[in-house]
């Protein structure tokens, strides 16, 4: 008995979806646009893993970049997405200058600490 083109057609189907699913995930995992490892240029924090667009200077190129560890300095995280100094990581606090002023003169920076401490 031989099998029939319109039962094979679907099972190649079915097969080659299975075999490819694992591709296009991975795809999505990290992109042109989102998902940027550290080093990457960006437009907004929130296209980097690990959320923070940085860059030296206001005429520099915006590039991924860690969050600050404990002790470092940082900028207390800001609706416009890109920081001269990278907000702390999880767990730690800016404590940085947080009035209007500082925020506009470009001077509300900080270092990382334990608030537990």
């Amino acid at each position: 008995m031989k099998p029939t083109m319109a039962k094979v057609l679907p099972a190649c189907l079915l097969l080659a979806l299975l075999l490819l699913a694992p591709a296009l995930l991975a795809q999505e995992e990290r992109g042109l646009i989102m998902n940027l490892d550290t080093g990457e240029l960006c437009l907004q924090s929130v296209q980097c893993k690990s959320g923070c667009c940085h860059h030296d200077h206001i005429l520099g190129l915006t590039r991924c970049a860690p969050k600050a560890a404990e002790f470092q300095e940082c900028s207390p995280k800001t609706v416009y997405g890109i920081y001269y100094k990278c907000p702390c990581e999880s767990g730690l606090k800016c404590d940085a200058d947080k009035s209007i002023v500082g925020a506009i003169t470009n001077t509300n920076y900080g270092l990382c600490k334990d608030p537990r401490e």
